[in-house]
């Protein structure tokens, strides 16, 4: 069968399942834009190519299937470097696909042409510029199979125009072969025993799970090895709803916006079993002071992690899936051989009754505080309370950068996996709203909420129109405090209460009436009161999208905080509630 390269590239991704992609043309890329016509690919068109490559983003953190997004080439190209390096700090799986002019004319400065391979080199597993129609099926099929297998990513296919015009003859490989790119799933079974035993030896455990968890499909597998053994579990900004939010054994979220139970368990802990996680300088703080006494269990499938922060006691390359798996059936045998029960209450594993003693002091005396009175200011905390609370309970969350974001981790309840849906590595203001309408396109029988800044709605709003023509219903909740809220903190605290370049204006511009000019209903909320029926109202709304502009107290700021270049022993609580006396 002879195709053109345009025809090959739908094809391909037809064959590789594509459903949906994220995408906006142009002159390099308009070859394969005709055959998609005929295709049974839903294309979604954006109003910006940066907002593609988020939407693909939320598609992937929703689905765990690759998110694809087509733009054209140049300004088109480097638009969406911003979501591939988001994508790659975050491990998210994304398929690319760029125009690029003629080759024949690549280095001639032509028109719209840049170094899209080089420019995406540091921000993607691997990319391909393709200069034979031949070799199309054979690098999607590498392509997909590359951001998917092993440490998942994002991965570009730059594709010049007059290939995409040059005829082949369709073929479909049968495996890929990329002899040099194998990544190792199982761990070895020495470390693994390794492991057990360290584990059999703790009196203070914590398991670190990371947002890894997440991407090997290792939820169940990690609730499995928690319940067996005890160890409570904290969950990093990448990994919540990994466990749930509701179970006795977890402890939340640490970092520098962690809550104080959560920090100070990892600080005081005798061993840190680190489950696809990375060390992450928001979790560590000052590296040096950092869980001092603990030995680490470093679980990882991508062998530069380990021993890149923080020097492991026992590291382990693998799929956590599968090492965690491993891990309980050694944890079952080992346990069998030194007690006699199913409880930690004799042989070698030691009971952790003092310590699980010590962890419910931390939640019991210092919870998560802030008041929200009937007649003061509208908090931000109590919109996402209510948000939450008045939501189904597998609702899908997304957020922008910033401290809606921390709110948001911090006092949503995830009970269940790929609920959560934000930017943790790169901190990419603008990601809530297109990757809001992704998740929902994903998974378009749950409910998809975006809670969002002001600062990042301003970045990416535009894309509600796409969200409005396409009919997809999101909601968008805007923590509106007239400021770049974050920054405004750190200016109160850190630099003398001297505010430069934060103000945004409470009323420019106009949230409701910009939302409706976008196609969308649009509430503003202005009293505690208001909140739940407003709420309520934007629930009841499935046929567009939905912005409720909630007027927030701009003095709120988030705590706890762990100010930065300082020790997690230094962990700041909210001023107004500090019961510690001179600690």
């Amino acid at each position: 069968m002879l195709l053109t390269g345009a025809q090959a590239l739908i094809k391909s991704l037809e064959m590789e399942g594509t459903d949906v992609m994220f995408g906006l043309p142009g002159g390099a890329i308009l070859p394969v834009y005709d055959p998609l016509i005929d295709s049974s690919i839903r294309h979604i068109l954006v109003r910006h190519e940066q907002g593609a490559g988020h939407m693909a983003e939320g598609y992937a953190h929703a689905t765990g299937r690759p998110g694809v997004a087509m733009v054209t080439s140049g300004p088109a190209a480097t638009n969406v470097v911003t979501p591939l390096c988001d994508a790659y700090m975050d491990s998210i799986p994304l398929v690319v696909i760029t125009g690029q002019v003629p080759y024949s004319v690549i280095g001639t400065d032509a028109f719209q042409e840049c170094d899209t391979v080089g420019i995406t080199m540091p921000v993607t597993k691997h990319n391909w510029l393709v200069t034979d129609a031949n070799d199309i099926p054979r690098i999607v099929r590498e392509a997909f199979h590359v951001a998917t297998t092993g440490r998942p990513g994002p991965v570009l296919v730059d594709l010049p125009k007059d290939i995409a015009n040059q005829s082949m003859d369709w073929y479909w490989p049968d495996a890929v072969d990329l002899p040099g790119y194998k990544p190792t799933l199982k761990g070895h079974a020495k470390q693994i025993k390794d492991a057990v035993r360290l584990m059999g030896e703790s009196h203070r455990p914590v398991i670190y799970a990371g947002g890894g968890i997440l991407k090997a499909r290792a939820a169940d597998a990690l609730r499995q090895l928690a319940e067996m053994t005890g160890f409570p579990v904290v969950t990093t900004l990448m990994a919540r709803g990994a466990f749930p939010d509701d179970h006795e054994l977890c402890l939340g979220m640490p970092g520098m916006h962690g809550n104080y139970t959560a920090v100070t368990a990892m600080q005081q802990a005798d061993l840190l079993v680190a489950l696809g996680s990375r060390f992450d300088d928001r979790v560590t703080g000052k590296l040096d002071g950092f869980a001092p006494e603990a030995k680490v269990i470093h679980v990882d499938i991508d062998p530069a992690e380990l021993g890149k922060v923080r020097r492991p006691d026992v590291p382990i390359v693998g799929d956590c899936k599968y090492v965690i798996e491993e891990m309980v059936k050694a944890t079952k045998a080992d346990r069998a051989k030194t007690t006699p029960s199913a409880h930690r209450t004799s042989g070698r594993w030691p009971t952790l009754e003092e310590w699980m003693a010590r962890v419910r002091g931390w939640q019991q005396d210092f919870p998560l505080v802030y008041e929200q009175t009937d007649d003061g200011p509208l908090k931000p905390q109590f919109c996402i309370d209510m948000l939450r609370d008045n939501t189904p309970d597998d609702t899908i969350v997304a957020s922008g950068v910033g401290q809606h974001q921390m709110w948001t981790s911090q006092h949503w309840k995830f009970n269940h996996p790929y609920t959560w849906v934000n930017s943790g590595g790169l901190g990419t203001m603008g990601f809530a709203v297109p990757a809001a309408i992704g998740a929902k396109v994903g998974k378009p029988e749950r409910m998809v909420w975006a809670i969002d800044g002001d600062g990042c709605f301003q970045m990416t709003a535009q894309e509600l129109v796409t969200a409005s023509a396409e009919r997809i219903p999101v909601k968008i909740a805007i923590l509106n405090n007239a400021y770049l809220g974050m920054v405004r903190q750190w200016q109160e605290l850190f630099y003398e209460e001297r505010y430069s370049e934060v103000y945004l204006s409470p009323d420019l511009p106009d949230y409701v009436q910009w939302a409706e000019a976008m196609g969308c209903v649009a509430f503003r909320v202005d009293t505690p009161e208001d909140v739940v029926p407003t709420i309520e109202k934007a629930n009841s709304i499935d046929d567009r999208p939905v912005v409720i502009d909630f007027r927030t107290d701009y003095r709120e700021k988030v705590y706890p905080m762990v100010a930065p270049g300082t020790n997690n022993d230094e962990i700041i609580l909210d001023p107004a509630h500090d019961t510690r006396g001179g600690r």
